[in-house]
């Protein structure tokens, strides 16, 4: 069984057990957080697929953690004018593992 979520904008493929990483939501580690976004659900070779969403749906999930992913540099230049920027940037997450899938 697995279902397709929503969340920051992009979307997940996701199965009971899964821990992937998904933009920052606002929640503390060891709360329980909905997904009721969900695109479509497969369940033993069924698959519903929502318009756009499917109706009564939901994903919950457990947020393992709060973090920042690896700093990536930003350098901007314009030749033979001497402008010169540089610029850090770490994108933050929330880690969530998939406890549950209602379809």
């Amino acid at each position: 069984m697995y279902a397709i979520i929503e969340t920051g904008g992009k979307q997940y493929r996701v199965q009971e057990g899964d821990v992937l990483f998904v933009e920052k939501i606002e929640a503390a580690a060891g709360d329980s957080i909905e997904f009721d976004k969900v695109l479509a659900v497969s369940n033993n070779g069924e698959l519903s697929v929502g318009a756009p969403y499917v109706d009564g749906a939901k994903v919950t999930a457990t947020v393992v953690e709060q973090g920042k992913a690896r700093k990536i540099i930003v350098f901007k230049y314009k030749p033979k004018k001497d402008y010169r920027k540089k610029q850090g940037h770490r994108q933050p997450y929330t880690k969530v593992k998939i406890e549950k899938i209602n379809a």
